[in-house]
């Protein structure tokens, strides 16, 4: 693959908005304020937003499945991969921010601008199939939330999930802060829900931190290593990459060598400390696993629905499914608002057109709809459960042709400028990118033999 992307020089001018070109997200486009001369303080929060969105794919429902089995069947073990996996999506989200605001391009646009057009138009079909993928986790998350809450029946509540277009659409309308502040929001119930969990099941501390610590036993017990790179190979989601690239752009900083580094500085906190709150929900979820159900025998349980039915009795209260259910529902609803985000940016990053971005939203969720309401409305539980691990499959198989090119462009000074990554970055990324794709190859070898 890497011989095959050749980095052509862009025949026209890659200023946003030049060139007969519009910017990334052009309806919202520079549309936040960052106040000149305030202080850091005041900028940090300016530029406070984008990250929370990204983190909310790190913690969307096809993460749920992989995290509950590796606490139920490992205990704590297997922690130290979810904070490996986390470090490593820090690094690939900072190269994502800094490609966007040091070149003004996605990387959509990007792939657009500088490979051949059959290169870009392939590329533009896998993260669409990637998009579809996510999308397919989201309604299945919040059809079995929904059905967990409320008992709506799993292909009522995939129907149901077709609706939050209107939902969507209605508050794009109202600025992009609000869209922001809508996912902080439900980010906010998960975290808090999960904080619930965390007091009522009173997890060892010794234990949390023995698990942080890697093990030599991940890699030699097959099970385990199964497991592992499972969680590691659903945790970088490649429509974050897109999507983290367009949406620092919503920022109205000076376009200057200055104004850009400041830019980079505070969007990297953004989404480092966002993506620090993703990893203590990850690392909640195993941990809630293994101290619910290890701890107490139940060495089984990958399902979520399952999950959601022992909570309360292995625990003794009353309210911990309810929270853990909730928190489920917002994760699928989160992801909901950036994935649509995601499959805008792609498409016009890719084709350089606009649709109408309720054609847009439909057809995206027209395609997990599909095949989410079939299988639940003939399988019932056991396919959607199967369905939404084959999900993950899906992303795992698309993830090396974002992470590629977005290390590629990140370290071309002649896209990047000064701000292309040092050598010792360079290497990093490569080892990170090389590691991503090895272990994703084993997993769909693994899954498919």
């Amino acid at each position: 693959m890497i011989d095959s992307l050749k980095i052509q020089e862009p025949s026209h001018n890659t200023t946003p908005g030049e060139g007969g070109r519009l910017a990334s997200l052009s309806e919202v486009h520079s549309s936040i304020a960052v106040p000149e001369g305030a202080g850091f303080w005041k900028k940090l929060m300016a530029f406070t937003g984008p990250g929370l969105m990204v983190a909310v794919g790190y913690i969307d429902p096809g993460n749920w499945a992989t995290d509950i089995e590796g606490g139920s069947r490992f205990g704590y073990t297997l922690l130290s991969v979810i904070l490996i996996s986390n470090l490593f999506a820090m690094l690939l989200q900072h190269l994502s921010l800094k490609l966007g605001i040091a070149s003004g391009r996605d990387l959509a646009q990007a792939c657009r601008d500088y490979y051949s057009r059959p290169v870009s138009f392939v590329l533009w079909v896998l993260s669409e199939i990637a998009i579809a993928a996510t999308d397919l986790a989201e309604v299945i998350g919040s059809a079995i939330a929904l059905n967990l809450l409320f008992g709506l029946p799993l292909p009522l509540g995939v129907l149901f999930t077709a609706f939050d277009v209107l939902i969507v659409l209605y508050f794009q309308q109202k600025g992009f802060r609000i869209i922001e502040s809508i996912v902080a929001g439900l980010m906010g119930i998960i975290l808090l829900s999960f904080i619930y969990e965390m007091i009522v099941s009173q997890p060892s501390m010794a234990g949390i931190v023995d698990g942080l610590i890697p093990k030599t036993q991940i890699v030699t017990d097959a099970g385990m290593l199964y497991i592992a790179i499972g969680i590691l190979g659903a945790t970088v989601m490649p429509h974050n990459l897109y999507l983290h690239s367009s949406i620092v752009q919503t920022r109205a900083f000076n376009r200057d060598e200055e104004g850009k580094k400041s830019a980079i500085r505070f969007a990297t906190i953004d989404s480092t400390v966002s993506l620090a709150l993703a990893f203590f929900i990850n690392a909640s979820i195993l941990i809630l696993a293994a101290t619910a159900f290890h701890a107490n025998g139940h060495f089984e349980i990958a399902d979520i629905t399952d999950a959601y039915h022992l909570l309360d009795p292995v625990l003794g209260v009353s309210l911990a499914g309810i929270f853990f259910a909730l928190a489920l529902l917002a994760s699928g609803q989160s992801s909901t608002l950036t994935g649509t985000l995601a499959g805008q940016i792609v498409m016009e990053g890719f084709l350089n057109i606009r649709l109408k971005p309720w054609l847009r939203r439909l057809i995206t969720r027209g395609i997990a709809i599909i095949p989410a309401l079939i299988v639940s409305y003939l399988y019932g539980e056991k396919g959607t459960a199967d369905l939404l691990v084959f999900s993950q499959v899906i992303l795992s198989l698309q993830l090396s042709f974002a992470v590629v090119p977005l290390v590629f462009f990140t370290s071309n000074s002649k896209i990047m400028g000064r701000f292309a990554n040092s050598k010792i970055l360079t290497v990093l990324a490569w080892v990170i990118t090389s590691v991503i794709i090895s272990l994703n190859l084993f997993l769909l070898w693994k899954t498919f033999s």
